[in-house]
């Protein structure tokens, strides 16, 4: 049998190749509303996606021929795995293939928004000279609060270390045993980490647990002039609740590569603040992750097809 593959997002190239070697029929459709990819995905008997396209419920319906969902990366929050699985059809990530490059791109926002290096260039850019209005603060000595320790989360942990900083990290699914041997202070719950870093950077994927986490509440339990990071998902944080802090000094600086929705509006409050360093998720875009991923995910679902191997499963 003859197996037919729809690349629905921009997937490094590689993949189409590993798929197209095994004998497969691939198309590359990347950016399809959700209304032509219902109308186009019924022939097809697997998809690719990364995160700007949605696997939504309408679309999983009418993929009458769809036995699995490959996600060219970690998060699976765009694509809707309890219509899949109640269709049969198995969704499959790649958890750890981005994972370096995420937390390159963290530690890049957290010494951008230090040091304020966008507001800085663009002043200078600009034809000023404002030197006196840029001052930073050092990293080395400050404390680094890692919420969500999983692989992302111990890379980013592990390179600030590295920095000389101090790491707390909470993660209720990760031994405090495995935190201590790493050189990290596991925190008591969320709360202790808050209240006691001067950093705080998220790492946990968004589901109905994680959603707002960072909530009015939990963002007025940072300690005062703390800076925040998100490079995970946006759902993460109450935006607005960030832009009030931001407002009144009680969060001295942000740095958002992530947003809900996606993109952000042009006129969201965060991407017109002085202290708000923002990337258009850029998080897993460097071209070494992109191949990564795009190879393994076209692997997991070639190996799926022909011989039934779940590496990667989600559901």
């Amino acid at each position: 049998m003859s197996y037919r593959v729809l690349i629905a997002d921009k997937v490094a190239r590689e993949a189409a190749a590993v798929l197209a070697e095994a004998g497969f029929e691939v198309e590359s459709r990347p950016g399809l509303s959700e209304e032509a990819l219902v109308e186009a995905v019924p022939p097809f008997h697997a998809m690719l996606v990364r995160s700007a396209v949605k696997v939504t419920a309408r679309v999983i319906a009418a993929a009458t021929n769809l036995k699995v969902v490959g996600r060219a990366g970690a998060g699976v929050d765009n694509i809707d795995v309890p219509a899949a699985t109640a269709r049969g059809v198995l969704v499959m990530n790649v958890p750890g293939g981005n994972s370096v490059t995420a937390a390159e791109h963290t530690l890049a926002l957290i010494f951008a928004a230090a040091r304020h290096v966008p507001q800085a260039v663009a002043s200078l850019k600009a034809g000023q000279w404002e030197r006196g209005r840029f001052v930073g603060r050092e990293l080395t000595g400050k404390t680094l609060g890692v919420v969500g320790y999983g692989a992302v989360g111990r890379i980013v942990a592990d390179r600030a270390l590295g920095l000389r900083m101090r790491v707390v990290a909470y993660d209720p699914l990760v031994p405090s045993f495995v935190m201590e041997g790493a050189g990290v202070r596991p925190a008591r719950d969320l709360d202790d980490l808050l209240a006691s870093s001067d950093v705080v950077s998220l790492h946990v994927p968004l589901n109905d647990q994680t959603r707002n986490l960072l909530d009015r509440d939990a963002i007025r339990r940072m300690r005062p002039g703390a800076m925040l990071v998100n490079c995970a998902r946006g759902g993460l944080v109450d935006e607005a609740a960030l832009v009030e802090a931001l407002n009144d000094g009680h969060v001295a600086a942000a740095a958002m590569d992530v947003w809900s929705p996606e993109p952000p509006p042009p006129d969201h409050p965060l991407l017109a603040h002085p202290n708000v360093v923002a990337t258009p998720h850029l998080g897993a875009s460097t071209r070494e992750a992109q191949v990564r991923v795009a190879e393994a995910v076209a692997i997991q679902v070639r190996d799926y097809l022909l011989h039934g191997r779940k590496v990667g499963a989600v559901n």
